[in-house]
This record gives C-alpha cells, sequence and structure tokens, in this order.
C-alpha cells in the first residue's frame, strides 16, 4: 500500500484521490481552500488545510515519509513551482507535478519534479490519435516514440498468422495479446487473425502509419 501526498485539490487532485482510494493507497491531500479540502475529505485518509511554500508547514507533514507527491497546483504556477522545489529539499522521494505547458514542464523538471504530467497536451494528443484512423481504437504512450496500441486486424491480413505477416522484422512492431471483451490473450506465432480482431501492437507510430497503412 503506497503513501500518497496530493497538492492541490482541485478536480485533477480529487481525481488521482478517489483513484489512488479505490486502490487503496493511503492519501492525504493539502490545500489552501478549506472548501476544496471539504469536499475531498472522503476520499483520502487524511487531509490539511495550508501553504505548500510555507517550509514550517510543508515539513510537519513528514514529507519523508511519503512514497510520491503529487503537485496538481494549476492556479498559480509559481506556488507549483516552489512548492515542487520545496518537496525536494525536504526528502520527498519522488516528485510529479502537473504541467499547463511546455515551458513549465522544463521548468518543474530542473526545479525538483522527478516527472511531469500534463493533462491538457495528454488528453489532446490521445483523442487526435485515437481519431487519426478508424483502425485505432485505444493507445497507451509508454515513451516520447513508443506506445501499446489498440488496432483492428485489417481485411487483408484475414486468416494470417503472427509468424506469416513477421510484422517484427518487417516494421519492428510487436503484436502482443488480442483482446476479447474484457480479457487480454497473449499471442503464439501460429496464431490466426481475422478481421476485425482487437489486437494490441508495440512500437512506434510511424512505424504503425507504414504498417497499417494509416
Amino acid at each position: 500500500m503506497k503513501s500518497v501526498l496530493i497538492i492541490g485539490a482541485g478536480q485533477f487532485g480529487t481525481h488521482i484521490a478517489v483513484r489512488m482510494n479505490e486502490l487503496e493507497c493511503e492519501v492525504m491531500a493539502v490545500d489552501s481552500s478549506e472548501e476544496r479540502i471539504s469536499a475531498i475529505l472522503p476520499y483520502v485518509t487524511n487531509a490539511q488545510i495550508g501553504d505548500s511554500t510555507n517550509a514550517e508547514f510543508m515539513y510537519s507533514l513528514g514529507i519523508p515519509d511519503f512514497d510520491v507527491c503529487i503537485v496538481t497546483i494549476s492556479s498559480n504556477f509559481q506556488n507549483s513551482l516552489e512548492t515542487t522545489a520545496l518537496l525536494k529539499e525536504l526528502g520527498a522521494k519522488r516528485v510529479i507535478s502537473r504541467a499547463q505547458n511546455d515551458v513549465q514542464e522544463k521548468f518543474l523538471l530542473r526545479n525538483g519534479a522527478d516527472a511531469t504530467v500534463y493533462p491538457e497536451k495528454q488528453t489532446a494528443v490521445r483523442l487526435a490519435t485515437n481519431e487519426a484512423s478508424d483502425a485505432i481504437l485505444d493507445y497507451f504512450q509508454l515513451g516520447s516514440d513508443t506506445a501499446i496500441y489498440e488496432m483492428l486486424v485489417p481485411k487483408e491480413w484475414d486468416g494470417e498468422t503472427v509468424r506469416d505477416l513477421d510484422i517484427r522484422r518487417k516494421y519492428q512492431l510487436n503484436i502482443i495479446a488480442m483482446r476479447a471483451e474484457s480479457k487480454l490473450t497473449m499471442l503464439l506465432p501460429d496464431t490466426v487473425l481475422h478481421t476485425d480482431d482487437r489486437i494490441l501492437v508495440f512500437g512506434s507510430f510511424d512505424a504503425l502509419r507504414k504498417c497499417f497503412r494509416i
């Protein structure tokens, strides 16, 4: 069970708290607004009203005891930046901070963030990628140029085996699983694919475009 500190109890922070609570994490929320703290209370183990840029207040929280600290402040970037730097100074093991543009992302990474989350950009990229082709059903980004894509098997692949298609050699793509309803099945080289089967493919988007002719 992970111990998580969420700084900022707005909509984004609350969504994280709700999911963390479902995953049985111990969650503490911090915000300067009594109203927001009251709203998030049902989803956290503990919550405190306070200024996350105040070193004395933050020290009192026992920052090194948390497995991860998530800074979700969006209304004041200066406070977000100061909070991120302060968390590291106080011994935070891992700090993830919210960015709203590329410049903020760079500053946060330079000033203590181990990673950033960029919800607006990530949502936009996901939407654009999903809608770029009817064949792309969903995708999960793993790095700057690699992802796992959920794809429909093209008509021309009907009756072919994974081995016969050989897209690993031809396109540097791996077919790693097939989805049927909510279940995933790992594929073998002799697995036969059929039109409109839903498969998970790992690789770069450029390779995917060439292979699936997107």
